[in-house]
């Protein structure tokens, strides 16, 4: 083996991360300037877009504190590919999100809105539905002090934010952070306030769109408002519905298999188990209103387990949807089971994006930094979509979605020389490299023609 000599010149400009010329690409697309600036307008110093664009380049990066910035203050790379006209300071980051936080936060999700609307981001249904799916999740803040970190239902300390993803794709159209004692369907009907409007911007309006919940959103109050959003689309002419699963609670589990015995609806899938679906109307009160919501139930009863060994007493599960669907029963539960993959979603933004341990003491500054993250999010799926799938994708194993570790890998970690010379602006791949410098051309075009006027 070889002793490599190791040497430092002045005269090449490399970087590691060219993928974020996209990433600036993608916020002129978003048109982070004319969103943040005229709504927070500074006297002096440093525009608060510059703020947004450097945070989001950090997040697009997998970093996700402050202090990461150090290293790019003297990166032209960084401040040129995103139209920052100075690449700011971590303390200045971190007092300014302070300060800004609670006015920044509600102009985020415009961002992403307006990145997928202008860049005409694809949003497949499945089975003739574009999917809502809504949920929360846990991110671990243990041992830290921070402002409303609590404990969770999972049993550690930290946050539960809600999220909302549109379509097959998993684009987030929502994404708020809240203190980790709160109950998942806690003041969750003001999600779907500000939600909502999002997808009908995003979903044409010939496309029906399907609302998935689990049993954590499971109340009165809940299904009230779905219904009542519901009625206000179908009066537009538009579709809605929505599958939110059942929380059996205190249910009596005996009378539920007489129900279905006495409804002769038992099946025996296997010697010792039999399985039931009912469907049921369910007439539920909330104020001074009530309305009749249609429940599937499914009972499963177990004599005997998988193993052939004979229970002493018969095991008996309850599993149930609230529904708005005219569909049987079978389908009904696909599309719920489908519900599944949108853990994947969590996982990338807690582990790629590294928002898990989030940068900050206070509680505000904390919901804005994960709502940018959201922006970041979506930019990558964006590069993810349109770059590393379909006929331009390098080799790979086909998929319908790439996960945002992928898109790190493939897009933003390629590394090149940056050129700067007669007013332009080049970067050199280096040989051996024909396939992603193609997706890097056709990513960039696309996102150049969204940011144009």
């Amino acid at each position: 083996m070889p002793k490599f000599g190791v040497c430092q010149t002045s005269k090449l400009n490399l970087t590691s991360y060219s993928g974020l010329a996209l990433i600036g690409q993608c916020c002129e697309a978003a048109q982070v300037d004319s969103v943040i600036d005229p709504r927070l307008p500074v006297s002096q110093g440093m525009k608060t877009s510059d703020l947004v664009k450097a945070m989001v380049g950090l997040l697009s990066l997998g970093k996700s504190d402050f202090e990461a910035i150090e290293p790019f203050r003297t990166d032209r790379f960084f401040k040129e590919v995103l139209g920052l006209s100075k690449v700011p300071s971590s303390a200045w980051m971190r007092q300014r999100c302070d300060a800004k936080a609670s006015e920044l936060r509600a102009l985020t999700d415009e961002l992403s809105v307006r990145l997928l609307e202008r860049t005409e981001a694809p949003i497949t249904p499945y089975k003739g539905y574009v999917r809502f799916e809504i949920d929360t999740f846990v991110m671990d803040n243990s041992d830290t002090k921070k402002e409303d970190v609590g404990r969770t239902y999972q049993g550690v300390d930290g946050y539960c934010p809600i999220a909302g993803y549109l379509g097959n794709e998993g684009w987030n159209v929502g994404l708020e952070l809240r203190a980790g004692t709160w109950h998942c369907a806690r003041q969750t009907e003001y999600f779907y306030e500000r939600a909502f409007p999002r997808v009908k911007r995003l979903v044409k309006p010939e496309q029906a769109v399907l609302m998935v919940e689990d049993s954590g959103f499971d109340s009165a109050r809940l299904l009230f408002a779905k219904a009542a959003e519901r009625d206000a689309w179908a009066a537009e002419g538009r579709g809605l519905e929505f599958i939110t699963k059942w929380n059996p609670r205190k249910q009596d589990k005996s009378a539920w298999v007489a129900q279905a015995e006495a409804a002769g609806v038992f099946q025996e899938t296997r010697p010792g188990k039999r399985v039931g679906r009912l469907e049921i109307t369910v007439e539920r009160a909330w104020g001074k209103e009530k309305r009749s919501f249609r429940l599937i139930v499914e009972v499963t009863e177990r004599t005997i387990d998988r193993n052939g060994q004979h229970l002493l007493a018969p095991e008996i599960e309850l599993e149930g949807w609230w529904i708005s669907l005219d569909l049987p029963a079978k389908e009904v539960i696909e599309h719920y089971q489908y519900h599944g993959t949108h853990e994947q979603f969590h996982a990338e933004i807690k582990s790629d994006l590294d928002l898990e341990r989030l940068p900050s003491g206070k509680f505000d500054t904390n919901d804005c930094v994960l709502r940018l993250g959201a922006f970041a999010y979506n930019c990558l799926r964006l590069l993810g979509q349109l770059g590393l799938t379909g006929e331009i994708a390098p080799i790979r194993h086909p998929a319908k979605r790439r996960r945002l570790k992928t898109v790190l890998q493939e897009i933003m970690y390629r590394a090149a020389k940056f050129v700067a010379h007669a007013r332009k602006r080049v970067l050199d791949f280096g040989r051996n490299v024909a396939e992603h410098v193609k997706v890097f051309v056709a990513l960039q075009d696309r996102l150049w023609r969204a940011a144009s006027p």
